[in-house]
C-alpha cells in the first residue's frame, strides 16, 4: 500500500510540478503527516525532492528529474475503461486503481502530449446521472462487480414490484444508464433478465463459477432489451396538433420518440400548428405526460385517449374554479 502510495505522490509531482502538501494530502486521500512522511522517504530513497517556503512554494522534483517507473497493475488497467466517469468508477471500488493508472500513463506519455491530455481532462467533463434526480443508493455494487469480473454465482436478495424474491444468479455484466446501475443476470432456467441494482436487499458471492451462455454479448443484449422495452412500453400512437412552442416543448417530455415524430410532421398550417404521430404509453401514464404540454398541444386522437384527457382536464377545472 505504502509503495503505491510513494508512487503516486512521486508521479503528482512529476506531472504537475509544484504542488503543496495540503493539495498532495488531498489527492491521495491521506494525513498531512502522512505526505511529510512520505516525502522524506522519496529523497531517503534518492528521488530529488525539493521544497520550497514561502506562499508560493510547495514540493517540487529537481529539474530535468523524470522516472520511467509506470507499470500498471491489474487493477488499475482495469479501470481505465472508466476514465471519463469518475463518479462510476467510485462506486464499483474502482477510484483508487482509476486515478493512480491515469498518472503512470500521464507519466509514461511524452510531455507534449501530457499536456495536452491534462488540457482534456481541464476542458471536457462526463456527467451519468440524469438531471433532477438523486442517484440511486448501490451499497452492494462493488461485490456484484467483482462477482461480475470473477464470474462467481450470486445468490441474492430482490426487491420487485410484487414483492421479494431469493435468487441465484449467474452475473453477466453491469450497464450504467442514465446514472442508473443495472445488472444482467442469468436466471434460474436459463433465462437472461436485467435487475436494478439499488433493489438489491442483500447479496452473498459463492465459491462456485459458472459458464457464461454461448455467444452472450453484453451491448448486443441490452440493445435489444432496450428495443423490447420500448416496443411494450409504446402501446398506441397519439395523433397530436402542437403550436411553435410545443414543438420545441415535445422532445424535452418524449425525447428521441418526439424526434421523429416532429422529423415525419405535416404541413405548416396558417397559424404555424404542425400534426405529428407520436408513439405513448397507457392512458393513466400518456395523460399525465401530454397535460406537461398545456395549451401548446392538442390531442386529436385516438378518441379513448382524448376523452380520457378531457375528463382529467374538466376535473381539474371544477377543482381549480
Amino acid at each position: 500500500m505504502r509503495a503505491d502510495r510513494l508512487l503516486s505522490l512521486l508521479l503528482l509531482l512529476q506531472n504537475r510540478g509544484r504542488m503543496t502538501a495540503p493539495e498532495l494530502a488531498a489527492e491521495l486521500e491521506v494525513s498531512l503527516r502522512t505526505v511529510y512522511r512520505d516525502v522524506e522517504a522519496l529523497g531517503a530513497s534518492g528521488v530529488p525532492v525539493l521544497a520550497d517556503r514561502g506562499p508560493a512554494g510547495g514540493y517540487r522534483l529537481a529539474e530535468g528529474y523524470r522516472t520511467r517507473l509506470t507499470g500498471l497493475t491489474d487493477a488499475q488497467a482495469g479501470s481505465l475503461f472508466l476514465a471519463g466517469a469518475p463518479g462510476p468508477a467510485r462506486e464499483l471500488g474502482l477510484g483508487a486503481d482509476l486515478a493512480a493508472a491515469q498518472l503512470k500513463l500521464q507519466a509514461a506519455l511524452p510531455a507534449a502530449l501530457a499536456g495536452r491530455a491534462r488540457r482534456i481532462q481541464d476542458r471536457f467533463h462526463l456527467d451519468a446521472p440524469a438531471w433532477f434526480r438523486e442517484a440511486d443508493p448501490v451499497p452492494h455494487l462493488a461485490q456484484i462487480a467483482q462477482a461480475v469480473w470473477d464470474q462467481r454465482v450470486l445468490r441474492a436478495h430482490y426487491r420487485r414490484w410484487r414483492g421479494e424474491v431469493r435468487r441465484e444468479l449467474h452475473p453477466l455484466g453491469l450497464v450504467l444508464k442514465a446514472g442508473i446501475w443495472y445488472l444482467v443476470a442469468e436466471a434460474d432456467g436459463g433465462s437472461v433478465r436485467t435487475y436494478r441494482v439499488a433493489r438489491f436487499l442483500a447479496v452473498d458471492t459463492g465459491t462456485e463459477g459458472f459458464e457464461r451462455p454461448v455467444g452472450f454479448e453484453l451491448a448486443a443484449y441490452w440493445q435489444e432489451s432496450t428495443r423490447r422495452l420500448d416496443a411494450v412500453l409504446h402501446q398506441q400512437t397519439a395523433e397530436l396538433r402542437l403550436s411553435p412552442r410545443g414543438q420545441r416543448l415535445l422532445p424535452m417530455q418524449f425525447g428521441a420518440a418526439a424526434d421523429r415524430a416532429l422529423a415525419e410532421a405535416g404541413p405548416v398550417d396558417a397559424d404555424g400548428w404542425v400534426r405529428v404521430l407520436l408513439p405513448v404509453e397507457s392512458a393513466e401514464i400518456a395523460v399525465g405526460d401530454l397535460l406537461r404540454l398545456g395549451a401548446e398541444a392538442e390531442l386529436l386522437g385516438p378518441p379513448e385517449l382524448r376523452r380520457a384527457l378531457a375528463e382529467t382536464v374538466a376535473t381539474l377545472a371544477e377543482r381549480y374554479a
